[in-house]
């Protein structure tokens, strides 16, 4: 939200993060991320895997994190996972994806080790999820939907050389001051 209150004029801001440098533009009336991809590799499906989803995944693919991907968005919208399990899985958050009926595909990252167990529309996953289906699905531009109970829109366009654009509305979740003491 830099660019609606504090760069009122930018397009675009730059950021300098533990994952390098990452930009968010103006792209229409939505905001474009421009993040890293992550090496993805098919590993196997595991009993441990469907008893934390509380479903068996079909695939199971691991890049920074553990994106299982399950036989139909139904199963991964009715998803109660147990959080307690899904930490005991590899992978710094659990994401389940789908091919999607109406979207290409759709996903939920859950991510019980932080104060909110279900992002409600997780972007780093995207550069895995986004990356994934467009390979799988042979796509330019993947329209995802994280089915979270917010839920939220994605377009997921891998640029080669390792890097994703991310295109979606952003939604202000607080405005605040921050008052330090002289």
């Amino acid at each position: 939200m830099i660019l609606n209150f504090y760069e009122k004029g930018a397009d675009e801001v730059r950021y300098t993060s533990m994952s390098g440098d990452l930009s968010v533009k103006r792209a229409g009336d939505l905001y474009e991320l421009n993040f890293p991809t992550y090496e993805l590799k098919e590993i196997p499906v595991t009993d441990e895997m469907a008893r934390a989803f509380g479903a068996r995944p079909v695939h199971a693919i691991l890049g920074l994190d553990l994106n299982c991907v399950f036989a139909d968005e139904e199963i991964v919208r009715g998803l109660a996972p147990d959080y307690e399990l899904l930490k005991q899985l590899p992978g710094r958050i659990w994401n389940a994806t789908a091919k999607g009926k109406e979207y290409d595909c759709v996903s939920r990252s859950f991510t019980p080790e932080t104060a909110v167990p279900e992002d409600p529309v997780c972007g780093s996953a995207h550069c895995q999820i986004g990356d994934y289906w467009a390979k799988v699905l042979d796509k330019k531009v993947i329209r995802a939907y994280q089915a979270s109970p917010r839920g939220g829109e994605l377009f997921c366009e891998p640029l080669g050389s390792g890097r994703i654009a991310l295109r979606g509305k952003a939604v202000l979740v607080a405005v605040s001051e921050i008052v330090a003491p002289l």
